[in-house]
């Protein structure tokens, strides 16, 4: 067997099944993708549930574009009996399958581990649930903000005195994404020592509480319960969101004395003599009088006027970036985590880039998110069917290609305008 070329990525070789939906599952394949695995996405005729949400640029939506990307695409009616020889022989060739499927959707697809185990039998199937494979909650339907809810995250979230807030982004969905590529990983390294693979289970809910080391955790060493604070920190001060005289806002943080030091130099006041705010714990005590005397300072100044000003004198500082600032951050472009892709319809797509550098084996992102069958054609010839087999699988519905689906959804739309 000839060696893989890893100069296309530290995975190159190695081939994955992504048969799941919206976040978690997708991102995680995605980042397989991302490190040089064959990613086939494997869709129903309706496909990814995030190609009907958020906004459109021509007939792809938003999310789906943006969590798709290092992926081929088939489409393939795995309702129907006849589907299961084309997924065999597709299973067969797969190292790694990931799904979100629940049960008994799961079963009936021929989904299973023990299901896909018969056509890979040291195949490395892992399943992303909400809550658990197992237990009181099992088989319940999740997102991201209901592990939020259980696991006490909105709690912390948000002013002291207001209402629970989710975290503006689906954290947990892309923690647990982290978890699925890191579960892979190490299972492929425990097929190397055994030649055997496994079923893993992966939960939304597991992954946030894995994530509260430092509050939940805390409050199970020493009992202390954990606060919502706002932007403060419970355990130091200054520590919050700072108005500039141009109405933005800067991040200034001190876990230290010599940060407070610092601030106090960069903004030109002595107030680490001041008897309020001279250690950590008078500067906790006085925390209003602290912010306000703060942010009377930062007012003076322009919010890059500012962020120059406190980097120069070493202080723990950050713009408070709006989407318009995060994409042209010097230091994110440098770090390669805006990346353009050639779209064959949309053109020039920029997405998220990898956010692990090996210098070793170096990755790039090599493919656009695939249109709706856009390579059922091309997996089914690698599978060994003939053009005219593949053909009658359309023509049967059994499989769509990308015109397909585009004639599809053109009767679609003509039946709404009726």
């Amino acid at each position: 067997m000839s060696q893989p070329d890893l100069s296309n990525g530290p995975l190159a070789g190695l081939r994955v099944l992504d048969l799941s939906t919206m976040l978690a599952g997708p991102y995680g394949a995605t980042l397989l993708g991302d490190l040089g695995a064959d990613v086939i996405k494997i869709e129903s005729h309706y496909g990814d549930e995030s190609r009907h949400l958020g906004p459109k640029r021509g007939e792809e939506r938003g999310p789906y574009l943006s969590l798709n990307r290092s992926k081929r695409d088939l489409v393939l009616d795995l309702q129907r009996e006849e589907a299961q020889e084309i997924f065999a022989r597709l299973a067969a060739t797969a190292d790694i399958l990931v799904t979100n499927i629940r049960e008994p959707a799961l079963s009936k697809l021929g989904l299973d581990y023990e299901q896909v185990k018969k056509h890979r039998p040291d195949i490395i199937w892992i399943r992303v649930t909400a809550f658990g494979a197992d237990g009181p909650y099992a088989g319940r339907p999740g997102i991201d903000f209901l592990a939020q809810g259980y696991t006490g995250v909105l709690t912390l979230n948000g002013d002291p005195d207001g209402a629970p807030v989710r975290t503006g982004f689906p954290a947990v969905d892309v923690m647990t994404s982290l978890l699925v590529s890191n579960a892979a990983l190490a299972a492929l390294r425990a097929r190397d020592l055994t030649g055997e693979g496994q079923r893993i289970e992966v939960s939304l809910l597991d992954a946030l509480m894995h994530a509260q080391a430092s509050s939940i955790g805390t409050w199970l060493t020493t009992g202390d319960r954990p606060k919502r604070t706002g932007n403060r920190s419970l355990y130091f001060a200054p520590s919050g969101a700072y108005p500039t005289k141009d109405g933005k806002h800067v991040v200034i943080t001190t876990p230290g004395e010599k940060f407070f030091a610092k601030v106090c130099r960069a903004l030109e006041t002595d107030w680490d003599t001041d008897p309020r705010f001279h250690d950590i714990h008078a500067r906790l005590a006085n925390e209003d009088e602290l912010d306000r005397v703060m942010a009377e300072r930062t007012r003076k100044f322009d919010r890059a006027e500012l962020v120059d000003k406190l980097v120069a004198a070493d202080v723990l500082t950050a713009p408070i970036n709006e989407v318009e600032d995060v994409v042209k951050d010097p230091q994110i472009l440098h770090n390669r985590m805006i990346v353009p892709v050639k779209h064959p319809v949309l053109g020039r797509l920029d997405v998220t880039g990898i956010p692990i550098r090996f210098y070793g084996t170096p990755c790039e992102v090599t493919r656009h998110p695939p249109m709706q069958g856009e390579h059922t054609r091309e997996i089914l010839g690698e599978l060994g069917y003939p053009k005219g087999d593949v053909d009658a699988l359309i023509g049967d519905g059994l499989v769509a290609d990308v015109a397909e689906m585009t004639r599809m959804r053109e009767e679609r739309r003509a039946r709404r305008a009726r």
